[in-house]
């Protein structure tokens, strides 16, 4: 889903297919129910919205918010909303005071909801890595990185 959805809205091709699939199955493998969340949304059974914390990365300033999307089928419904809601719950309480996100410029519903959350822009930069330039954007709630 999370493929398909940046396939569309954005032009990714097939390195961000590769890459995507390859650190999920990465952080599959090495999950750890202390340190990691995954929450899939499954609405009449199947799976239309994904998020993670992927608590492997204090060494990037935190926790990482990653594999977040909503199926067309629930956007602008609310659940997402609480998907995102639980992911921060799973952090708060002094398991992961600090988190960060990558994303880019062109979702303003995605922006305004992590906004909305305490997250805030610390870095936008031009990126090339999927394959044409895109601005890329850095997010994070909590203690500001050096």
């Amino acid at each position: 889903m999370h493929i398909d959805y940046y396939a569309e809205a954005a032009v990714f091709g097939l390195n961000f297919e590769i890459t995507a699939a390859c650190d999920l199955a990465d952080f599959c493998s090495n999950f750890d129910a202390q340190r990691d969340g995954l929450w899939l949304g499954l609405v009449d059974g199947r799976i239309d919205a994904s998020i993670a914390i992927d608590g492997r990365g204090p060494a990037e300033g935190g926790a990482h918010l990653r594999w977040f999307v909503a199926s067309e089928h629930v956007r602008g419904s609310g659940l997402g909303t609480q998907w995102l809601r639980s992911a921060l719950d799973f952090c708060d309480g002094g398991r992961h005071p600090n988190l960060v996100l990558w994303t880019f410029d062109r979702l303003p519903a995605a922006r305004h909801s992590y906004e909305k959350h305490g997250f805030a822009l610390r870095l936008e930069q031009v990126g090339i890595q999927w394959g044409r330039p895109f601005n890329e954007q850095r997010f994070e709630r909590g203690q500001p990185s050096a």
